[in-house]
């Protein structure tokens, strides 16, 4: 039998729901949070918690109006990527229907534009900025390293241009596996799986393929607007790329990837699910790996991606462990795995370190930053700049 699940005090779930204690004693009269109590005071059901908390923030996405207008506040029109039905469409296509296409064939598709055949780009930089940073640095810091070094490398980024941030694109996508240390080769799938030593076999490099797919792009997440604000601004490609990046290293977004990949590890490992969670919970903000406001149900993306785990080098014990930690989490919560745990189990089961969740989910949303800088530079410069309403003294 498992260990009961540590208990939060009423301090610990004001911290996590970002209200004053009063408001969490409020929640428990109206029958919105159950307590116990003992000697030592109330205490809290953690899972309990974090099942309110995603209620309240899938209540958070519902768009405000403009009282006169009637239109939704803060939106970007986009013909990118959409979400219907609970299935993520890229222009139009299910996103699942082309995992089964090579990764650089589908983002010419998306770009509507053909693959620029062009020199190798010089990674000398590159490198150098990756290779000067310490032991201790993560993969989003070596990313946003390797990406201020391509810019160095590139004279003429400056044009604000359709030909020219697809050329930067093209740029990225190939030279960042090179960059961290890999080899350059044309299929980008497998050229990450050789820069982390792990088995380039056709199932590996197929599930790599298929992740950065289907994480090209999805609705106007903040690292994509990032993109489009600088874009707007007029920055190249290789800057508002940067700033799409400063946004994705939260715990609210791509890092995520990496905080569920250790979640995973400690139930393959033999940790019982209530006690990882409890671990995972005390790190950050939610429970990583599961719900996400945009789908009632499961994750399009993770439906599609667990099915190629299983005939991964390691795909059985990782599938065990997730079914396991899903079972727990559904249970006391309600809440349906996300991307982010498919991308742990893919990294588990292939035997990549536990950082290449990041990197895989980082290098699939390069594809679709750039169609979003390249969009926004159709526009109206400086159109995403908003008037501040001041409220002080």
């Amino acid at each position: 039998m498992s260990a009961p699940l540590p208990r939060l005090s009423a301090a610990q779930v004001a911290a996590r729901l970002g209200v004053k204690a009063e408001t969490v004693y409020a929640y428990v009269s109206r029958g919105l949070l159950r307590r116990e109590r003992d000697a030592r005071g109330s205490t809290f059901d953690a899972l309990e918690v974090e099942a309110f908390a995603a209620g309240r923030r899938r209540a958070a996405v519902r768009t405000p109006s403009h009282p006169t207008t009637g239109m939704p506040l803060g939106v970007v029109r986009t013909d990118i990527a959409d979400i219907e039905d609970d299935e993520l469409l890229y222009r139009g296509r299910r996103a699942r229907d082309l995992i089964d296409r090579p990764f650089a064939d589908v983002v010419a598709w998306l770009w509507g534009a053909a693959r620029v055949d062009a020199p190798a780009p010089a990674i000398g930089s590159a490198r150098a900025m990756v290779e000067a940073l310490p032991l201790s640095a993560g993969a989003m810091d070596r990313l946003r390293a390797a990406v201020a070094g391509f810019a160095a490398d590139d004279p003429i980024r400056y044009e604000a241009s359709t030909a020219s941030v697809h050329r930067i694109g093209w740029t990225l996508l190939t030279g960042l596996p090179v960059a961290l240390g890999g080899h350059a080769d044309a299929d980008l799938a497998r050229s990450l799986v050789g820069r982390w030593g792990g088995p380039a076999d056709v199932a590996t490099v197929h599930a790599v393929n298929a992740a950065l797919v289907l994480l090209m792009d999805h609705d106007l997440a903040v690292s994509t607007f990032a993109a489009r604000v600088a874009a707007s601004a007029r920055a190249d490609g290789y800057a508002a790329v940067s700033a799409a990046l400063g946004a994705a290293d939260s715990p609210l977004h791509i890092s995520a990837a990496t905080r569920t990949a250790r979640l995973l590890l400690r139930v393959r490992r033999g940790q019982e699910p209530e006690r990882a969670l409890t671990d995972s919970l005390q790190e950050g903000t939610g429970i990583p790996g599961f719900g996400h406001p945009l789908y009632v149900g499961i994750d399009d993306r993770a439906d599609a991606l667990f099915p190629l785990l299983a005939a991964l080098p390691d795909g059985e014990r990782t599938m065990d462990a997730v079914h396991r930690l899903s079972t727990v989490v559904a249970d006391r919560t309600g809440l349906r795995p996300n991307v982010d745990l498919a991308l742990a189990g893919l990294v588990s089961a292939a035997r990549l370190p536990e950082d290449a969740a990041s990197t895989v989910f980082v290098l699939g949303r390069v594809a679709g930053w750039i169609a979003h800088i390249a969009a926004e530079y159709a526009e109206p410069p400086m159109r995403l700049r908003p008037r501040g309403e001041y409220v002080g003294d």
